[in-house]
């Protein structure tokens, strides 16, 4: 497997939703699901002012991915355990009578031979269609999930996606935007990533990049290796292989203007280790800022605890225990090619940027004055 790359330069699909011909009503419900190689998450949300109040919400872990990197399929196992999460999805959308919504699948579905199959039986077992997205768009939709954490003081940005299948960067200069209008020129990237005719300064998109390693998919690769610590070199090397074809790899980066956004698991799990939360605390990890030797702190701890303290640690949590180091590994290897003080985590991703796009592309989303 190979990173995937854009097919030219600023090329990008349709934009997520077409603008609808009426102006839907600002109280309407919107949702958006993300079905990915381990977890299975929904948002039902409303929009209000230039963000969104959530109502409801899910997230399991279903494991999709379980076996696909040795068989190449989903198996049926993976398949009934979705479809049980999928029904739980259908029941709270009918709740809310949601009409507006995106239900998205990732890397396990774009990789899977039976993709087809598996779309299918969900229609049939639930009603839902699933939507395979292609990697573009995956990249695109975790970049405006994170608008609001620009600092209006970066003027380079590299947003890192992990996922369970796949890790997505993309790469934005900043530096021909007004430092106020820094975050909103990231939320206009909700059409594309090239923006046409905006009669604004818009962020401009250096380089991104699809990698079909994440978590789950990363681990599995590495799992006859039994020294942990051993694994966890081989791991993160390896993912620091297949960024070689990334532009801004070679690139020599001042830490000054420079932020990076993480947005996954990984990135929140360790936030909540080095601030030693016993129970997790999304507004505590929201936006928290990181620095290089505080993530490698945590990281080495994780080390020196072992399999089994991992497992026994609350901070990590039994969904995530046996995916955290895999995760580890590849913000080891993004640390190690672009050292920074401040990596900004952000507690957000695909769902947050379905929703994002879809009220931007109906205007019911209010611009805040710069």
């Amino acid at each position: 497997m190979t990173p995937r790359r854009r097919r030219a330069a600023g090329a990008f699909p349709k934009p997520v939703e077409r603008p609808a011909s009426e102006r839907p009503d600002p109280a309407e419900p919107y949702a958006a699901l993300d079905l990915g190689t381990n977890s299975c998450r929904m948002l039902i949300a409303q929009p209000r002012g230039s963000q969104f109040h959530v109502i409801d919400s899910f997230s399991k872990a279903v494991q999709l991915g379980h076996g696909l990197e040795r068989s190449g399929r989903l198996s049926r196992a993976s398949m009934l355990r979705t479809v049980q999460a999928l029904r739980i999805c259908r029941r709270k959308l009918e709740r809310h009578r949601v009409r507006r919504m995106r239900l998205v699948a990732t890397e396990a579905c774009r990789r899977a031979s039976n993709a087809g199959e598996f779309i299918r039986y969900v229609r049939r077992a639930t009603g839902l269609q699933l939507e395979i997205i292609e990697p573009e768009e995956e990249a695109r939709l975790a970049v405006i999930s994170c608008a609001s954490l620009v600092s209006t003081q970066t003027e380079q940005l590299l947003v890192v996606d992990i996922g369970g299948g796949s890790t997505e960067l993309v790469w934005i200069d900043l530096t021909r935007v007004p430092r106020c209008d820094r975050p909103r020129a990231i939320m206009r990237l909700h059409g594309g990533f090239s923006p046409v005719d905006s009669p604004f300064p818009h962020a401009r998109v250096v380089d991104w990049i699809s990698v079909p390693l994440g978590v789950a998919t990363l681990r599995d690769q590495f799992s006859d290796v039994e020294d942990d610590s051993a694994r966890f070199a081989l791991m993160s090397w390896f993912f620091e292989e297949n960024l070689s074809g990334f532009a801004p790899y070679a690139m020599t980066q001042r830490k000054e203007g420079f932020q990076i956004i993480g947005t996954s698991g990984t990135v929140t799990t360790v936030a909540a280790s080095h601030l030693g939360l016993r129970r997790y605390d999304r507004n505590k990890v929201d936006g928290l800022c990181m620095s290089g030797a505080q993530i490698d702190a945590v990281i080495r701890n994780y080390l020196v605890m072992g399999p089994d303290g991992r497992r026994a640690d609350p901070r990590i949590g039994r969904d995530r225990h046996a995916l955290i180091m895999s995760g580890a590994a590849i913000l080891q290897a993004l640390l190690r090619v672009w050292p920074t003080d401040r990596l900004s985590v952000a507690d957000r991703g695909l769902r947050e940027g379905l929703l994002y796009a879809q009220m931007s592309a109906d205007g019911v989303l209010e611009e805040e004055p710069c």
